[in-house]
């Protein structure tokens, strides 16, 4: 019988994107990789659990949630949150940002300057520039203070991320351009907490880290993994936690937190294709990996 594998999901570094599995196990991406899994046949999609801890009931989670976690893990999740201001007396110094994912889509946010770009990677950020450091409180206070004053988001929906990959400005000075007006501005705002100390301009751009360079439009998404489903690609791209496949219908988004909760074991004949929405015109022994 296969090895059944269970992903805790994908995690950028200075080394690229890896899928992480339980135990600690984890699966470099690296462009060109074959990506092939199936879902174990009668199962179910189970609770991703909170903190670290696993789902005291193993709760089931619908296939289509990119979050896996029941009611009450999530709420546990949440409460420990800097992203959903739960969080007040964390002493580490934070960074806010700026980040482009596409023409007219920018965002302000902040993170952890411990983390780095690992945040931005995460988010598919296209390129970002910081604005600021300092205590947690003051970086909080600056978000709010751009949001409503330069009249752009804390959040953007991965719908619009990939829909702007493959029609990307060539040019690294292209892409940062808005960022550059946006960052202007809002160091010319008044109101900045005196704690917070001002950065200049510094755009950094992840389109070669992501492979988006030459991206062809994606065909469709994976929708959902359903029991006895299976995917086969090679990757093209990778961004936030969307892989980029080339399959026989196209290049296909899966965005891998959809593989959380689920068991997943090598694909083999007799899984069928995982379900894809369609765009518009747009052995013996144990196994060193899943694929």
């Amino acid at each position: 019988m296969a090895q059944v594998w269970r992903c805790s999901g994908l995690r950028w570094s200075a080394d690229g994107p890896a899928l992480v599995w339980h135990g600690g196990r984890r699966t470099a991406l690296t462009r060109g990789k074959r990506v092939a899994f199936g879902v174990v046949e009668g199962g179910r999609r189970t609770c991703a659990g909170a903190r670290g801890h696993p789902c005291p009931v193993r709760a089931g989670v619908p296939g289509r949630s990119t979050g896996a976690r029941c009611a009450q893990c999530a709420r546990l999740e949440r409460a420990h949150s800097v992203a959903a201001d739960t969080v007040a007396d964390d002493p580490r110094p934070y960074r806010v940002y700026l980040a482009w994912f596409g023409p007219g889509m920018a965002k302000v946010g902040i993170t952890a300057v411990e983390r780095g770009p690992a945040r931005l990677l995460e988010q598919g950020a296209v390129c970002f520039t910081p604005l600021g450091t300092g205590p947690l409180m003051a970086a909080r206070r600056t978000e709010e203070l751009l949001r409503t004053a330069l009249r752009v988001p804390d959040r953007i929906a991965y719908a619009d991320k990939r829909a702007a990959r493959s029609a990307l400005p060539p040019t690294e000075a292209e892409r940062a351009a808005e960022l550059a007006e946006l960052h202007a501005r809002a160091t010319s705002l008044p109101g900045w907490p005196e704690t917070l100390a001002a950065e200049p301009f510094r755009p950094v751009d992840h389109v070669r880290a992501f492979g988006l360079a030459g991206l062809p439009a994606a065909a469709g998404e994976v929708t959902e993994l359903v029991a006895g489903g299976a995917i086969s690609g090679e990757l093209v791209a990778a961004a936030g936690p969307d892989l980029h496949l080339a399959t026989e219908r196209g290049i296909v988004v899966l965005d891998t937190r959809l593989m959380t909760g689920w068991g997943l074991v090598p694909a083999a004949d007799g899984h069928l294709p995982l379900p894809v929405r369609e765009f518009g015109n747009a052995g013996p022994g144990a196994q060193e990996g899943l694929f």
